[in-house]
């Protein structure tokens, strides 16, 4: 019976290629027994984590290249026609760099795991926590998209007629993803020259809000009526931004109008007591400029500029420092203007 012939092979023979798989599974066992209970053991003792890195991440591979080589031998005791045997190293071949690139990925994995993410968690910003995820996809992509170009070409397929039909194909794909591919690209661009993080408080493309999150595509805006914003990369990066978290101080410009009944003394002493107010606001950069500006057609004109120091509440100091104003003018009998005609009738 174990003479009997099937495709091409006597049953003997099967049984023999058989027996080769299964020791070369015995011998991947025993190397994944030695790897887990014994060179982790010995890694763990010491200091440098790569040791322990490359233990972890070899063994699933290891084992499956073993079976591989198995598999391998355990064919060519086999007869079979040239067809069969040229697909069958072809596939082996493929499997094999495949298994490379299986490698590959998981050491990349393992290495952003264990350096880069802890640097991005300790620094303050949160552009390269949203960048380790883009670039370890990326990385992966390339290391897998490279595997199977390898693989093909070592497997006997003709890569150049696969990348010419790849390339029309891609150029018909970013033809109809054109939009796409920009907000991508203006992602990137936003990533790269950091015109803002997520937390800044931005003025673009007529939206006025805080920005929440950064992503590939889109990004979104809280607005300051509490509304959400989901606007295009593309559109953002094209566009003018104004961050207003990165101003050192928040600048206050305005005018105060005296009635044109004031003398000299009481527009000066109107300026010293705007002065006074300023420098006397905590919330206020002790800088600031006044002084009488203009005859208007119906006041006079005292220009206030004045700086809140980053981080005040801007709306506090103003109403602090109006309510201030308005309390010494008074007290002062310092009187304001508004819009008013003299009417002179001859006789």
């Amino acid at each position: 019976m174990l003479d009997t012939t099937f495709y091409m092979n006597t049953i003997l023979q099967w049984f023999v290629a058989l027996g080769i798989v299964l020791g070369f599974v015995i011998v991947a066992k025993i190397l994944y027994w030695v790897a887990t209970n014994i060179l982790k053991k010995v890694a763990k003792k010491t200091e440098a984590k790569l040791d322990d890195i490359l233990i972890d991440i070899i063994e699933e591979p290891l084992v499956f290249v073993v079976i591989l080589a198995g598999i391998w031998v355990a064919l060519g005791t086999l007869h079979k026609t040239q067809s069969i045997d040229n697909l069958l190293t072809g596939g082996i071949y493929i499997i094999v760099v495949l298994n490379i690139a299986w490698f590959l990925s998981r050491l990349l994995d393992a290495m952003v795991k264990i350096y880069l993410v802890p640097l991005a968690q300790k620094s303050s910003s949160t552009m390269d926590d949203q960048l380790i995820p883009i670039v370890r996809k990326g990385l992966k992509l390339c290391i897998w998209s490279i595997a199977i170009l390898v693989g093909l070409n070592n497997a006997g397929y003709n890569i150049g007629a696969l990348l010419a039909g790849l390339g029309i194909g891609g150029l018909a794909f970013a033809m109809a993803a054109k939009d796409t591919v920009a907000n991508l690209f203006g992602g990137f661009t936003i990533f790269v020259d950091k015109p803002f993080v997520v937390g800044d408080r931005i003025v673009t493309n007529g939206f006025d809000g805080v920005v929440e999150d950064i992503g590939l595509r889109s990004s979104q805006i809280r607005t300051l009526q509490g509304r959400l914003v989901t606007m295009a990369n593309a559109d953002i990066a094209n566009g003018a931004v104004e961050n207003i978290s990165s101003e050192p101080h928040r600048k206050v410009s305005m005018s105060l109008g005296l009635t044109y009944d004031m003398d000299e003394n009481k527009v000066a002493q109107a300026i010293s007591i705007v002065e006074n107010i300023i420098k006397q606001t905590a919330e206020v950069k002790d800088e600031s400029v006044v002084g009488f500006s203009s005859f208007g057609d119906f006041s006079l004109n005292i220009s206030v500029i004045y700086y809140i120091i980053k981080g005040e509440n801007m709306t506090t100091a103003k109403n602090n420092i109006n309510l201030n104003i308005l309390k010494e003018f008074n007290s002062h009998g310092i009187d304001m203007a508004y819009p008013t005609q003299t009417v002179i009738v001859q006789k």
